[in-house]
């Protein structure tokens, strides 16, 4: 373990040790210079050495976007932090710190090398965003209990491990348990696993491992019926139908209606609200399929405009190219021509000659994007009228439908087949009022306008319901479909500056082969 850290000065990890780490690792000579000179960007950065520099926290490390390779190891670091940003670290080395605990490495999902040597951790945990996980170091640390092992089958692609130095490693089974339960691992404690090893350990502990297999397949298939589940719900999301498909929104009314829980106790009611209930499911069920057929229609309207966009764009860097090709084709003879020309006059007329070929090329290169932006453009307002007259064709066909739900037409709503039947019921009514529960007889078979004033409060909740959540799809449609206009418009944008930002540098480096080639003769 580290010794105490009391009589040392601790650093602190900020900007001016970084920049000076990166400086000391950067690139010497004459590239090195310039760097210090110029100064080198963090996120360049791709491997970053903090090693023996007293370091207590982690901090300041955002910056370092690209870093893959960090090294950290030999300092006095209790806590892994500050490493959220570094989601392209490959390669991590924490040896001999003070951490007790894994943690803070949930965004490192491409670390394929991690060394924890040496340290206080008593617990294999906390690992599990690490899918790509090859090298795995944890000797020299506190490791108690060998089951923690089997926490390590989740990562598939660990070949080598590092466990010796724990007090695990001082079992009479450690290394019969470990490669039983790691099959798929190759190097233990620097040690190769050779194949006689891995029959003795499958045959020590094969019904232990046929039992823990079969845990595992069982928690798998549970999670992708889950995970298949989740996939259903965000298609039906995208269609702006979830929980349509079902008696959900039925339930969700009634869930929150106290009144109408108490009506269920009117004689005849409950079988009035089961036959509501199918018919109340059935227009959701239209809703929820007619949303998806019009999901369907906005896949394909999109995969038409994308594969039209596509087209056209290939279509015209194809013209470009062929322009470009010919062009440097003559552009590289009368390059020659000039460096072989010996006439003052007859180099400036080649050179003037030049200049305007690659004028010439400019204007064309710009002619044939502005031809493309005016096709693409026509084309996205083409897809934008389509798409916003999808949009508005689904919400008004399903708006049509969310009226039945409220007022239905086959007896206009559950409520009024309670009013029309208070007057024939209320001789039952009193005959059951005396078998009723007594909290049921005080709160609600009091009077009929009690039964009234409780039918107008549940008719009240279920309206607001149904309304609620006909506002949140018309929301979100014409929110999904303002964001994609928008991104479309923006997308193109960008296409276009890039573009021209190609054209320009192409241009600048072909004039400047030209303009010094002519400097060359000026000084001479």
């Amino acid at each position: 373990m580290n010794q105490p850290c009391n009589s040392l000065e601790l650093r602190v990890m900020d900007e001016d040790m970084l920049k000076q780490a990166v400086v000391e690792q950067g690139p010497q000579e004459e590239a090195g210079q310039l760097a210090k000179q110029e100064g080198i960007l963090f996120k360049d950065v791709l491997s970053l050495r903090l090693d023996f520099q007293n370091i207590l926290h982690i901090d300041n490390l955002w910056q370092f976007e690209n870093l893959r390779k960090l090294q950290l190891d030999n300092n006095f670091i209790e806590r892994i932090e500050g490493l959220e940003k570094l989601t392209q670290l490959v390669w991590l080395d924490l040896s001999f710190n003070n951490i007790e605990v894994i943690e803070g490495l949930d965004t490192l999902v491409n670390l394929e090398d991690l060394s924890l040597f040496n340290n206080r951790i008593s617990k294999i945990d906390s690992l599990d965003a690490l899918v790509k996980l090859q090298m795995l170091s944890l000797g020299n640390n506190d490791i108690g209990n060998m089951m923690n092992i089997i926490y390590l089958r989740r990562f598939k692609n660990l070949r080598t491990l590092r466990l010796s130095g724990n007090p695990i490693a001082n079992e009479e089974e450690y290394k019969l348990f470990i490669c039983a339960y790691l099959p798929d691992l190759v190097y233990l404690d620097f040690q190769r696993i050779d194949e006689h090893t891995k029959e003795l350990a499958e045959t020590k502990y094969q019904y232990s491992i046929d039992e823990l297999k079969h845990r595992e397949d069982m928690i798998q298939t549970r999670q992708e019926e889950e995970q298949a589940l989740q996939d259903l719900l965000a298609e039906h999301k995208a269609a702006f139908v979830e929980h349509m498909n079902g008696s959900f929104l039925f339930d969700s009314m009634y869930t929150e209606d106290v009144e109408g829980s108490k009506l269920a106790y009117l004689p005849g009611v409950s079988d009035l609200l089961e036959t509501f209930k199918d018919k109340f499911v059935i227009i959701c069920i239209d809703i929820f399929e007619y949303g998806l057929s019009q999901q369907e229609k906005r896949k394909l309207e999109l995969e038409t405009f994308n594969e039209g966009i596509y087209e056209a764009i290939q279509e015209n860097q194809e013209q470009g190219k062929q322009m470009i090709a010919k062009f440097e084709e003559k552009h590289l003879l009368s390059l020659n021509a000039i460096r072989h020309e010996s006439d003052l006059t007859s180099i400036e007329t080649k050179i003037t000659e030049s200049s305007e070929a690659i004028n010439e090329l400019f204007d064309t290169l710009m002619t044939l994007e502005m031809q493309l932006v005016e096709q693409l453009e026509e084309t996205i307002n083409m897809f934008e009228r389509n798409i916003i007259d999808l949009m508005g064709t689904f919400i008004e066909n399903v708006q049509s439908l969310y009226p039945f739900l409220d007022d239905p037409p086959w007896e206009r709503a559950p409520e009024p087949w309670v009013y029309s039947g208070l007057d024939q019921r209320s001789a039952c009514l009193q005959e059951s009022y005396m078998e009723e529960p007594p909290s049921l007889k005080w709160q609600l078979f009091v009077d009929k306008d009690t039964i009234v004033n409780a039918v107008g409060a549940s008719h009240d909740i279920h309206l607001l319901k149904i309304d609620n959540r006909e506002d949140e799809l018309v929301t979100r449609v014409n929110s999904w479909c303002s964001q994609l206009v928008d991104k479309v418009h923006k997308d193109e944008i960008m296409r276009n500056r890039k573009r021209v930002k190609e054209i320009n540098q192409y241009i600048d480096h072909a004039q400047n082969e030209l303009d010094n080639l002519e400097c060359g003769y000026i000084i001479d």
